[in-house]
Parts: C-alpha cells; sequence; structure tokens
C-alpha cells in the first residue's frame, strides 16, 4: 500500500537526484547556448567551439573571424584562483611564443596581460611589449558560475595554428607593477584546424617527466627502505630469509632512487628551475646511499669487535637517509604543486608504516 509518507519519500529522492545530476553538470560546454551576465567586446553567438580537456581542466576556446585580418577569442576555464593562458606558438613550443594570460586578483580586479615567453623560467616570461608580438586589440574578462573567461581580439590574418594553454598555481596571482607570472601548474599544446575546429593534442613531456621523478624517489627512498629497516628488525627469528629479504629491498630501493635522482637531474636542466633546496637535500640522501652500500662491502664479521660500531653506524645513517627522504618527498610535492591527494597518500602509507612498527615493536618489547 502506498502512503502519503512514501511518496513524499519518492519525490525526496527524485529532487536530491536533480540536485546531484544538476551539480555535476559542467556550467559551460559546447553543447550549451553560452549566456554572459558582462557583456563582450564581441557577440559570441558565431564562434566556433572546440573543448580543450586535459587531466582535470575543462578548457573551452571560442573563436570565429570577425574580418579579414581581426579574429575573436573567447578562453574558457574553471576558476580555481589561478591564471589562465593562451599562447599562439611558431612550433608548439612554449619558448618563443607569445601568450595572452587572466586572472582576477583577491580584490576583484580582472587583468589581462600579453606575454612573451622567452624561456621556462619565471624570470624570462615578460610583459610583452604593445607594439611586438600578438597585436591584441581589446580584452576583458568575466567570472561566471565558477568560471573564467578571457575575451580578447587578435589582429592577423593568419593566426598561427600551435595553440598552447596553461594554468597556474593556485593562490599564486601576478602583481604589479611587473605582474611576474609564477610557473604554471600544467599546460598542453594543440594544434588546431581553424575551419574544421579539430585539434590535435600533444601532453606536456616534462609532466610525465615529473611524474616519473616523484614516484621512484617516494618509492625507491621512502617506501621500499622503510620495509627494508623493518624486516631487518621484526623478522631475525627467519634467518637468513631475513637478512637475503631485507639486502635485496633496500638494493631495490637504491637503484629506483637513484633513477630518481638521475631523471630529477634532467627535469631541472630541460625546465631551467631553480630548486637548490630540493637538490642538495637529494645529494644528501644519495650520499648516505652510497655509503650505506661501502659499509656493506666492509662490514665486520659478528665476532669482530668493531661489529657493535659498525651497527650503530648502519642504522644511524639508514634512520637520517629515510627522515630526509620523507622530507624531501614532502618538498617535491610542495614544488610541483602537486596537491593534497599526493600529500594525502603519502601520509597515508607513513601512517600504516608507523601502525604496523608500533604494533611490531610493542610485541617484540613483551616478548623480551
Amino acid at each position: 500500500m502506498i502512503t502519503k509518507y512514501t511518496i513524499f519519500f519518492i519525490f525526496f529522492m527524485i529532487s536530491l537526484l536533480f540536485s546531484y545530476v544538476h551539480s555535476q553538470t559542467p556550467s559551460d560546454s559546447c553543447n550549451s547556448v553560452l549566456t554572459l551576465q558582462t557583456p563582450l567586446p564581441f557577440e559570441t553567438a558565431s564562434l566556433t567551439c572546440v573543448a580543450i580537456l586535459w587531466g582535470s581542466h575543462n578548457f573551452i576556446l571560442r573563436y570565429a573571424q570577425a574580418s579579414s585580418n581581426v579574429w575573436n577569442y573567447l578562453l574558457s576555464a574553471p576558476n580555481t584562483n589561478a591564471y589562465v593562458g593562451i599562447g599562439f606558438s611558431p612550433d608548439g613550443n612554449m619558448v618563443g611564443s607569445s601568450a595572452v594570460v587572466g586572472w582576477v586578483g583577491s580584490d576583484g580586479t580582472s587583468n589581462v596581460q600579453k606575454y612573451y615567453l622567452g624561456g621556462k623560467s619565471s624570470n624570462l616570461v615578460k610583459i610583452e611589449p604593445p607594439g611586438q608580438g600578438l597585436q591584441v586589440n581589446s580584452s576583458s574578462v568575466v567570472v561566471q558560475s565558477n568560471r573564467i573567461y578571457v575575451a580578447f581580439q587578435l589582429r592577423s590574418d593568419s593566426p598561427s595554428t600551435r595553440l598552447i594553454y596553461a594554468v597556474g598555481p593556485i593562490g599564486r596571482l601576478p602583481v604589479g607593477p611587473n605582474f611576474q607570472l609564477a610557473q604554471h601548474d600544467d599546460m598542453i599544446s594543440t594544434a588546431l584546424d581553424y575551419t574544421t575546429g579539430q585539434f590535435q593534442s600533444q601532453i606536456n613531456p616534462e609532466s610525465s617527466l615529473m611524474r616519473s621523478h616523484g614516484l621512484l624517489n617516494m618509492l625507491g627512498w621512502a617506501i621500499l627502505m622503510p620495509i627494508g629497516v623493518m624486516i631487518a628488525r621484526y623478522m631475525r627469528k627467519w634467518d637468513p630469509i631475513w637478512f637475503y629479504s631485507h639486502a635485496t629491498i633496500q638494493s631495490l630501493g637504491f637503484i629506483l632512487g637513484l633513477i630518481g635522482i638521475i631523471t630529477g637531474l634532467v627535469l631541472e636542466n630541460r625546465l631551467s628551475a631553480s630548486v637548490n633546496k630540493h637538490k642538495g637535500i637529494g645529494i644528501a640522501i644519495l650520499t648516505l646511499g652510497c655509503l650505506q652500500v661501502i659499509a656493506v662491502l666492509v662490514r665486520p664479521n659478528k665476532t669482530s669487535e668493531v661489529r657493535k660500531y659498525w651497527n650503530w653506524y648502519h642504522h644511524g645513517v639508514g634512520r637520517v637517509l629515510i627522515l630526509l627522504a620523507v622530507i624531501n618527498v614532502f618538498y617535491g610535492i610542495h614544488l610541483a604543486n602537486g596537491g593534497s591527494d599526493w600529500n594525502t597518500g603519502f601520509a597515508f602509507v607513513l601512517v600504516v608504516f608507523f601502525v604496523i612498527s608500533l604494533i611490531l615493536e610493542l610485541r617484540r618489547v613483551f616478548k623480551e
């Protein structure tokens, strides 16, 4: 029997489902009619729409040729309190390109600036003089429904088909008078066919290298090394299995960590990044790792009088290495703008290690 409470419950669940679906529907898409409350320098009804999707970003580019030498562009992106930009490149690379970058300051002030991308470090990205590079007629920025819209008119007979897009780090907006751009959080290079609206994308190759660098060092120095230490401390009753397991895991951790540091040096060279503290800690970790390898090669016999001093050295250096590795992984996540997901995931692994070690340590103490 259907009661009024059942009907109420059904309508309640339908309303919740509708609210969820509505909340998940993008506020802007190429399948919807664009309606902005703030007028732009040009009308938007005739613009061709292209969805530029990569990672978690949802960039939408609209464009149209207004006259023989004037093009209208409207770039839409999630408003994450970061700058967004579109660059016009001669070859698809960042260096040598000119870009239009827009953002809204903490005081609500809208800003659009034109930059010349002279290099991959922030000090080589500078505001482009009006008479050089891109010839921008008019521009404006609109924020609506948690999205930012950067509109501008470009004077060009044939604009570049190689377009690059970038999003800045959250909370690090440019400030006057120089409006220096912080290093972008992510970027993508595309080739656009203006006639059909089709594009081909190429993810920034440095992004995958950066991810590999972080994962290799995290796994090698900060995950496998602690596991090897736990085996050596708590699994000694299974002799000699514990020793071979300990040696194998530590060797694997050292190899992965070494490869991770090499990728970091390559990455630093490609990005021309200034990460001296991160690099210095990494070199210190590698040095301690090499000292551990040397110590194993000259390990004295168990009956030797100096064996206990060797143990103190081996255990102490190992603990310092792991501590520095944990600090540097968190610092690396910060430098790469990895966000809360990476920090939370790595912290969760450390908490699991701590809980397991605490349980095993208590068992070890009580047994003694």
